[in-house]
């Protein structure tokens, strides 16, 4: 089969496709044939070795996290058979023609590849930092870099529960940002002002996506740490902040939420912004939007 792997770790040039020997599905486990692949900015992380004593890596390596496909492969207790169609998450990389599924829900009919593999990560991490922050009706909630893939899930989710959300964004997103009902705001100099002035009634709770030195504003606005989470600032500790970078739920907790949202996402409830997707050749490409921080949305692998 033809599969993404690196030897090294490195920039995207690490990144090669080849022919590789097909994973086969253990007792308990399944196989899809993949149909597309999320990339997470924790893809070239781990490309990079920065996730060292976080996740091991072994060489050669077949980056991805996400998948969506077609179950071709089963063994006693898989839970799933042959012909599922699913979304959710690889045990073996999944910038590749097949992978063997970890956990995983069905994925809609109504559904497309593209849009189904974007929920995963993000709907998980969304998910998991509003149970942290114990979002409630009729609060504020500030969410940075909300037109992301994790943050407008956040957004979404947010206004679901009854809060009133406030994103930052560069000006380009700022309609996206309306039409998923947050008031949008740009990021930089004088951000405290404009939320103030956005908010006056304050802020009751943060969410980081963004990790570009904005705890600092956020303290100023809640007046301590308190209900400030993030998940992209690695000098959240040296400011008293709290860093969610790991699931808390258990598996079959994960996978029903997961259900949940892809529900709602074929329903047209829950939105899924596409940025771009690469054909399975171009996956350096695809992490170089994806590290650049500029992509509008979920990057994809097509295999």
């Amino acid at each position: 089969m033809q599969a993404v792997v690196f030897e090294e770790f490195g920039g995207p040039e690490v990144l090669r496709t080849e022919e590789v020997t097909e994973p086969h599905a253990g007792p308990g486990q399944a196989r899809i044939r993949v149909h597309a692949a999320g990339v997470n900015p924790i893809d070239f992380k781990v490309r990079r070795g920065w996730t060292k004593g976080f996740i091991d890596v072994t060489f050669p390596a077949t980056p991805g996290m996400e998948v969506a496909g077609v179950v071709d492969e089963v063994c006693e207790g898989a839970g799933f058979a042959v012909g599922d169609e699913v979304v959710g998450w690889s045990a073996t990389g999944s910038y590749a023609e097949y992978a063997i599924l970890g956990n995983a829900a069905p994925k809609p009919a109504g559904l497309s590849w593209e849009q189904a593999v974007g929920l995963p990560v993000a709907g998980e991490t969304a998910q998991r930092v509003l149970d942290e922050l114990q979002v409630k009706d009729g609060e504020t909630v500030l969410v940075h870099g909300a037109a992301g893939a994790v943050g407008s899930i956040a957004v979404q989710l947010a206004k679901a529960a009854g809060a009133t959300v406030i994103g930052t964004a560069s000006p380009a997103n700022h309609e996206f940002l309306r039409s998923l009902g947050a008031v949008p705001l740009e990021y930089g100099d004088g951000l405290v002002d404009r939320v103030r002035a956005a908010a006056p009634q304050g802020v009751d709770a943060v969410f980081d996506t963004a990790g570009q030195g904005v705890l600092p504003d956020s303290i100023e606005l809640r007046g301590g740490t308190e209900r400030i989470v993030t998940i992209a600032d690695f000098g959240a500790a040296e400011l008293g902040v709290a860093a969610s970078m790991g699931a808390t739920k258990s598996p079959e907790e994960i996978a029903a939420d997961l259900t949940n949202q892809l529900e709602a996402a074929a329903a047209g409830d829950l939105r899924v912004r596409i940025a771009q997707t690469f054909p399975l050749a171009d996956a350096a490409k695809a992490q170089e939007l994806s590290e650049s921080g500029h992509a509008r949305g979920k990057v994809v692998v097509l295999p």
